[in-house]
């Protein structure tokens, strides 16, 4: 899929992709292009702007030389977003991005929520949205104030599951709490790998502005997006003891609840002890067992596993052991 976008009044204004045989001309006006999951057809008509595209193998390898370099005048970032794939499932994957004199070029392979939220905004950012550098650094700005709502939705979460941890849970309770702590975990890891890789990015693109016409003015705005993402990683080292916090007290409340329930099976069992031990006595085969031949000998072995059982238990409450 590819979308085009030039600046409008309001935003970015997409451009229709009427040309379905030769799709590039109709997008060599465009100040961004967006290329989501492209097709090999999208893929020749960005390439024949002079723009080389990476592979999907590409923008995976952890080299930094595979992730931040410049080749033909064209600044090469990769970055990971958290983002959903077509089907939905939640994953951190590669975003690039292709910054050259004339336009952006951005490549992903699945669906971050700030690259469909940008456009209508793009106008409302810190830097605006009037050449490719400022289309760059609006859409940085976008991600990461998505970063930032994840984060605080992760500390709501992490609210409601204390609070229910800590209070009357069952442990079906307890472990559904669990599974959502695992969760947000995971959350807060990919959140943390992807304010790690902009920040580079970031860094990267700052000392490349040297001699740039406006390079002071991107300066500032880059220098105040790296302490937002300074800001949201403490944010996030925070948020991360928190996790830590609710799993080891919400594994601490199942233990209570499983050591309430061992506690109750023990103690029934040392009841059942001394008679258990009576019953056997009188079930040994001895010729001679007075007990046996009196009519009151059965009732006299009732009562006496009857009191061993009771004298068991009233022993337990002096103790306080119950």
């Amino acid at each position: 899929m590819l979308h085009a976008y030039i600046a409008g009044t309001r935003g970015l204004n997409r451009i229709d992709q009427e040309d379905t045989i030769n799709p590039g001309a109709q997008i060599a006006s465009a100040l961004w292009i967006d290329l989501y999951r492209p097709l090999d057809s999208q893929l020749a008509a960005v390439e024949s702007l002079g723009i080389s595209v990476p592979t999907l193998a590409d923008m995976e390898e952890i080299e930094i030389s595979n992730r931040l370099y410049r080749e033909d005048g064209c600044d090469y970032m990769t970055v990971v977003v958290p983002g959903q794939t077509p089907d939905g499932v939640q994953i951190s994957g590669p975003v690039t991005f292709i910054l050259s004199p004339s336009r952006l070029v951005t490549v992903r392979h699945h669906a971050p929520r700030p690259f469909e939220t940008f456009p209508e905004r793009a106008d409302r950012s810190t830097a605006g949205c009037g050449t490719p550098e400022r289309i760059f650094l609006g859409l940085i700005e976008e991600i990461v104030s998505r970063q930032a709502d994840l984060l605080e939705g992760i500390g709501r979460v992490l609210d409601r599951v204390s609070a229910k941890v800590l209070g009357q849970a069952t442990p079906e309770e307890l472990q559904q709490a669990l599974g959502e702590v695992g969760r947000q975990g995971e959350l807060l890891g990919k959140i943390r790998l992807s304010l790690l890789t902009m920040e580079r990015a970031l860094s990267f693109y700052d000392q490349s502005l040297s001699g740039h016409p406006t390079g002071r003015d991107l300066h500032a705005i880059i220098k105040g997006q790296m302490r937002d993402l300074s800001s949201l990683a403490v944010h996030g080292d925070f948020l991360s003891s928190r996790v830590s916090l609710s799993v080891d007290a919400t594994l601490g409340m199942i233990n209570l609840v499983q050591n309430i329930t061992v506690r109750i099976v023990s103690v029934v069992a040392v009841l059942f002890l001394p008679p258990t031990l009576i019953a056997s006595a009188y079930g040994m085969n001895f010729a001679n067992m007075p007990e046996l031949n009196k009519s009151w000998g059965y009732p006299f072995a009732i009562a006496l596993m009857i009191g061993s059982a009771v004298g068991t238990w009233a022993f337990f409450k002096w103790k306080k052991w119950l």
